[in-house]
């Protein structure tokens, strides 16, 4: 718990309550014209595949897509063409520029009596090199933690922790930890390499990838993450014996890139200074084509811009839709927006982003204050037809992964909490394809988005975007 800097903010709230006595905010309602124009928006977009074509889309003519590669130029072009066909008034793009790591090939095996291939891939920032050693297993990371400096050396370290099937996801808060800290905690333990049981929930033979970090003064290690059923494997195998494994990773760091982050405006039609902000990440991992993660998201986003620009009339404030460059390897397209935009966030009226897949939407929250009830309320009802409810706390409500930098420096947000139970049956493997997207359930996600930005650029009144003091900021 950060002490000082809730004590900061307390301070700074009790000194400004007189001049919020003096000065309340006025009550944020939606006009009933819009509530009644956005149930009608709400059943043009249940009966439309658009969300469906453009995931097709995506998937099909561009393919995997990870950062820094040709995938990953042809989308930011693929985006840009798709934003003018389908009607916004205004696309343009932004660049970012991040280090580029690449993947070139991979392999494991154990060696010796028991000798036998591994299906692993490389984690994202792994560096290459070929190494041997005997296998040390854990059942979590703080077991690892716990070992002394130079404890595990010369041998590779092995977690194998199970993630559960949970309609929130909960186990990926462990699971990406142990993916992201595991590798840099036990190379400060002497291991000369990393294993790990997949982040994930599946039982096939398809290793999940994703992004690790190597603390600053650490050597790295080669790190890389086993398919469920090579894990069981391995697991019984060091059980039987010690065992030795071999693995070869050629992939690294190769210099900087730059992709860029690609915006599509629908313009307001009284106040067009002010945004909605919508969206998913353009990004994707190359072992699959990026279907769930996140072709789906920018689908969902783009249709429902495109379903409020066909409207006879459209909402005040300016719908912004954006397909974040870089997500997966440290959420660079959405720092680099929340960093050019900080200026404008009293402009921006709220941000919501679609990264959980494609099944359907059960749940919002927003960080809405106080004095914008009314309209969350009605924003609610608006969804409750699609099967949404209010989330419960603690139960999934947050910003989404690249709206989240904003988020905490004041930007207003919602959650639209999709069902997660085999999201992380696919998650960063080669079986994130576009087969795997449910129609219907892509077109309820859509009008969820459309319903929601519609009704949020309608609002008569603020939802509350404002600085954060840089006291009472926490961190990401």
């Amino acid at each position: 718990m950060r002490i000082r800097p809730i004590v900061a903010a307390l301070t700074l709230g009790l000194a400004t309550l007189p001049a919020i006595a003096a000065n309340p905010p006025k009550p944020v309602r939606i006009p009933d014209a819009a509530m009644k124009q956005a149930a009608t928006l709400r059943e043009q977009a249940l009966a439309s595949d658009l969300a469906y074509r453009i995931t097709e889309s995506i998937t099909t003519e561009v393919g995997p897509r990870m950062a820094g590669s040709e995938g990953d130029a042809r989308a930011v072009e693929w985006a840009k063409a798709k934003f003018k066909s389908l009607g916004y008034d205004k696309v343009w793009t932004e660049p970012v520029t991040f280090p580029k790591w690449e993947r070139r090939s991979e392999s494991g095996a154990v060696l010796g009596a028991n000798s036998q291939p591994l299906k692993l891939t490389a984690l994202g920032g792994s560096p290459g090199g070929t190494v041997e050693g005997e296998v040390v297993r854990f059942t979590d990371l703080a077991s690892l933690e716990a070992l002394p400096a130079g404890a595990l050396a010369g041998k590779i370290a092995f977690i194998d922790f199970q993630m559960q099937p949970k309609r929130g996801g909960d186990d990926y808060g462990m699971g990406s930890r142990i993916r992201t800290r595991g590798p840099t905690t036990a190379a400060t333990k002497g291991a000369v390499g990393y294993l790990m049981h997949s982040a994930g929930t599946d039982s096939h033979r398809m290793p999940h990838t994703g992004v690790t970090r190597f603390d600053e003064g650490v050597t790295p290690i080669p790190a890389a993450a086993l398919s469920a059923p090579d894990a069981q494997q391995l697991s019984r195998l060091v059980a039987l014996d010690p065992q030795r494994v071999r693995i070869a990773l050629d992939c690294g760091w190769n210099g900087e890139a730059t992709s860029y982050n690609v915006i599509g405006e629908v313009r307001g039609s009284s106040r067009p200074d002010e945004v909605v902000v919508i969206g998913g990440h353009l990004d994707s991992w190359d072992l699959g084509t990026g279907a769930i993660d996140d072709g789906a998201g920018v689908g969902i986003s783009m249709a429902a811009g495109a379903m409020i620009a066909k409207l006879p009339k459209q909402p005040a404030r300016t719908i912004r839709v954006i397909a974040f460059a870089n997500e997966e390897q440290g959420l660079h397209g959405g720092r680099a927006y929340a960093a050019k935009y900080l200026p404008q966030i009293t402009k921006h009226q709220i941000g919501a982003e679609s990264d959980f897949g494609a099944d359907r939407i059960y749940g919002y929250a927003s960080s809405l204050p106080e004095y914008a009830r009314e309209a969350d309320e009605q924003i609610l009802s608006a969804l409750a037809p699609l099967g949404i409810t209010r989330l419960e706390a603690g139960k999934g409500e947050g910003p989404g992964s690249d709206i989240g930098p904003f988020a905490q420096q004041g930007l207003a947000w919602a959650s639209l909490a999709q069902d997660g139970t085999r999201y992380f049956d696919l998650h960063h493997t080669p079986d994130d394809t576009f087969d795997k997207i449910d129609p219907a359930a892509i077109q309820q996600n859509a009008a969820a988005y459309a319903v929601f930005a519609y009704l949020a650029a309608s609002a008569d009144g603020s939802f509350g975007s404002a600085p954060k003091p840089a006291t009472a900021a926490g961190g990401h």
